[in-house]
Order: structure tokens, then C-alpha cells, then sequence
């Protein structure tokens, strides 16, 4: 059985499975979703937990006889298993299989992993479990879709906000889920009256997006250049060195050079080049957007802002960072940067 984590509440109250698997990157969600199935279970008179972290060295076998641990006077309890790898090996993968071949009405198995792929929910572990329970696969909230979580989160909470407040607050967390849930509690101390407006949201709400380097190349490959603005200023006023910011550039330029060069945009071609299969959506839309040429023209940049950060040339290099940072994204100020910096064509 698959649930949505929204599907969740419903499901519960109509009756408890005898095992879950909760599976996904998003924390928030994630804990969310546990927090449901523990809350249920206890509701349902299972008193006790006990607690398997299911690392390389774990012993199946204590799950397997915690399951069948009974005595007259045993409490019903939650057997909580956590697999950080997601790969519970060929004895996990049996043991699960054999708790699901003959499950306990005394225990309830709850089992939690990072996101699975398509192979490993096709494992028979996982199929075990999806047949006798039920796989809450828990997906992060994509940038379009952060508004309306965060409205209706906001709702929930009993706050009013108009559209303009909703979309600073997702600004501001920019996709971290739990900055947004702090700030909405922080929202329901400081705002009595309960509605927001967008100078309210404002002057509470505090800026939590995830800012890194990577993040930051990430936003340039896609061409979006007020959010990899947005992310150097995170990544400056949280202290980030200069160098280790144009280091990441310049190598990402080097690649995007590479592979221009060779004429060649295949996914082997990019292989070749050290490009991870993840990321050869956001090289190809930045291979589509950027000639040889321009690439050519902000590596020389890059060069002059490194001379700027080793004192050998008079120049703010946070300033140079922020022109190469735009050009890069596909904002047109190459010009003016040019001119400070002493580049030509």
C-alpha cells in the first residue's frame, strides 16, 4: 500500500498496518510522517520502542528475536528500524521478509531510509513490507510549489496571510522546510491578531535558505540570476571565503569549456568530462544558454578576481564576484565588470 504523507492522518485513524517504511530526504516530512505512526501507535496502546540502527555491523537477528519476545506481561511496543544507507544487505532484506511473513498483532514495525530509487523499492524487502503495510515515500517541496505548503501550513496553524507575506516567507527559507515551521511558530507569538501582511512577514521573518557554494553554481547553471545573487550574499554574510567561492566557478567554467570545445554535449561526452549523471540537466541547459566565447571571457574574470583576493590588484573582489556571479547566470554586465577589471575581447 502507498500513501502520500497528506494520505497519512486519514489512514491512521481508520486502523493501524502492521509495518511502515517511510522513505525520502526531506526531513521535516520524514519526522513528520514517524511522529504520526508513533502518535497512532500509542494511541493504540503499543507503550514501549525499542530502537535498531541497521549499520553495516548490525545483527538481524535481534529484531527478529525482540519481535518474538513475549511474556505475559509484555507491553506492545514499536520495533523502529533505521537503515542511513537504505541497503539493509541480504540478511536485513530476509529478516524483513520473514518479520512480514508472519507479523506480530503485539508489534508494529516501522522501518525509515533515506530515498529509495526505483530498483530498491523493487527489492523484495521492500515489496515485502509494501504488501503487508504500507510505504510512505516522502518527496521535497519543489520552489513552485513552496507557496501553497506554506499556505496551507499557515492555515493549519490558524494564521491569516495574504499572498504577498506567503511569498516573502518562501523567499526567505528558499526550500528548508523547517526554517518555514519555525518561522510560522514564531509567526503565532509575535502576530496575536493572527493575520499577516507582507511588511509584517517582513520584519518577523528571518532569512534561512540553505546557502552553499554548490547551491550557488547550481542556481548559475540554470540560468537564475537573482537567486544566485541571493545565494552569494548568504554565502558572504555567513563568513564563506572568497576564494573557495571562485574556485568552485572557475572550475565549473573549466568543464563547461571542455566540453564545448570538443563539440560534443552527449550524456558520454560529459561523462567524460566528470559530469555526474545528476547534474547533466543543469550543464546542458548552461552548454544551451553559453557560447564558447562568453565561457572564455568570464574565466579570464575569475583570473582578475583572483588577483584581486591575493592583493595583487586594487579592487573589492565581493563586487567582482557579484558581476562574474550575474554574467555567469546570464544577466548582461560583463561590460561594465570588463572595465573595472581590465578585460577585453
Amino acid at each position: 500500500m502507498r500513501l502520500r504523507p497528506e494520505q497519512l492522518p486519514q489512514h491512521l485513524a481508520g486502523g493501524l498496518a502492521p509495518c511502515y517504511l517511510i522513505c525520502g530526504d526531506e526531513p521535516l516530512l520524514a519526522q513528520e510522517a514517524a511522529d504520526a505512526i508513533r502518535a497512532a501507535a500509542r494511541a493504540n496502546g503499543f507503550d514501549e520502542r525499542e530502537l535498531f540502527h541497521a549499520d553495516a555491523n548490525f545483527d538481524w537477528q535481534r529484531l527478529l528475536s525482540e519481535a518474538s519476545a513475549l511474556s505475559l506481561f509484555a507491553a506492545r511496543k514499536v520495533l523502529e528500524v533505521r537503515i542511513a544507507t537504505g541497503k539493509p544487505g541480504d540478511k536485513g532484506s530476509a529478516a524483513l521478509q520473514e518479520y512480514c511473513a508472519r507479523p506480530s498483532p503485539d508489534n508494529l514495525l516501522l522501518v525509515i531510509t533515506p530515498k529509495l530509487d526505483g530498483n530498491a523499492l523493487k527489492s523484495k524487502w521492500a515489496k515485502a513490507l509494501d504488501d503487508t503495510g504500507g510505504i510512505i515515500q516522502v518527496w521535497p517541496v519543489e520552489a513552485k510549489q513552496m507557496p501553497g505548503w506554506i499556505g496551507q501550513r499557515l492555515k493549519q496553524a490558524g494564521i491569516r496571510a495574504n499572498r504577498a507575506a506567503i511569498d516573502i516567507l518562501a523567499d526567505r527559507v528558499e526550500g528548508n522546510l523547517l526554517a518555514a515551521v519555525q518561522e510560522i511558530e514564531k509567526l503565532k507569538l509575535l502576530a496575536p491578531e493572527r493575520e499577516i501582511d507582507a511588511d509584517t512577514m517582513s520584519t518577523v521573518v528571518a532569512d534561512s535558505a540553505r546557502y552553499s557554494v554548490f547551491t550557488l553554481v547550481d542556481k548559475i547553471l540554470e540560468g537564475d540570476p537573482q537567486g544566485a545573487a541571493r545565494n552569494l550574499r548568504g554565502l558572504r554574510e555567513d563568513g564563506t571565503d572568497a576564494i573557495v567561492i571562485l574556485w568552485a566557478l572557475a572550475r565549473e567554467l573549466r568543464t563547461l569549456i571542455a566540453v564545448q570545445e570538443s563539440g560534443e554535449h552527449g550524456d558520454g561526452a560529459l561523462r567524460k568530462h566528470g559530469v555526474w549523471d545528476k547534474r547533466q540537466p543543469l550543464v546542458k541547459s548552461a552548454l544551451r544558454r553559453m557560447k564558447l566565447p562568453h565561457l572564455r571571457l568570464l574565466l579570464r574574470q575569475g583570473a582578475a578576481i583572483d588577483r584581486a583576493i591575493k592583493g595583487m590588484r586594487r579592487s573589492d573582489p565581493w563586487e567582482d564576484l557579484a558581476s562574474l556571479v550575474l554574467g555567469f547566470a546570464g544577466t548582461p554586465t560583463l561590460n561594465a565588470a570588463n572595465t573595472r577589471l581590465g578585460i577585453g575581447e
